[in-house]
């Protein structure tokens, strides 16, 4: 039975979709990306470059329509306060979040939402929280009239988390993320404590 969900959201730019790490990608939709190669879609991801990758990626992504998007500490801070007003509203629990320049990690319970459909409406309150506090990083790019670029990437990764285990090695993963990057552990008023499953194997969700 599943639990919950480890989520991964990245920002514009983050993780492309011919990235020579390799992607959950089934094609390269834009243009100025594809001669640089095809989708590299494959299960197996990999952090480990060689320069010639290395060097490939970097010119890729100098290569999109906007500047990859990596949020300054107010932005997250904007990101963190539209997640909390969604949950506030759809009584979503989540146990784990780490807010970080170019991609967020969440740990998310089972809800009635499906999660692809959750975390379309997180990014979508970020998004308008962000707008509401003058900080959205496409802001430079708006034009009257059209819609405003988006900050984040489409899609996104997702765990499922089918055990108590599960839930608590996603929920440390999480939460260590940001020290990884040279930042301070992370506390959001959002988010829930796990207390772990009951006799029965059975979580309450709301």
């Amino acid at each position: 039975m599943i639990h919950g969900y480890h989520v991964i959201m990245g920002l514009y730019g983050f993780w492309l979709p011919n990235d020579p790490r390799g992607s959950w990608s089934e094609f390269v939709g834009a243009w100025e990306l594809l001669r640089f190669g095809t989708t590299t879609r494959t299960l197996e991801r990999t952090t480990l470059l060689t320069p010639e990758e290395e060097e490939l990626r970097r010119t890729a992504k100098l290569s999109l329509k906007y500047p990859a998007v990596e949020l300054t500490g107010v932005q997250a801070l904007s990101v963190g306060r539209g997640f909390g007003r969604f949950c506030e509203r759809s009584r979503l629990t989540i146990w784990a979040c780490s807010i970080l320049p170019e991609h967020v990690h969440l740990v998310i319970a089972r809800h009635r939402y499906k999660v692809e459909q959750a975390a379309n409406l997180l990014k979508g309150e970020a998004t308008r929280q962000m707008i509401r506090d003058e900080v959205h990083p496409m802001a430079a790019y708006a034009r009257d009239g059209k819609r405003m670029p988006r900050a984040w990437a489409r899609g996104q990764w997702s765990v499922f988390l089918d055990t108590e285990e599960a839930i608590t090695n996603a929920i440390r993963y999480v939460e260590e993320n940001p020290l990884k990057e040279g930042k301070r552990r992370q506390k959001w008023p959002f988010v829930t404590p796990f207390g772990g499953l009951d006799a029965r194997g059975i979580v309450h969700y709301e």
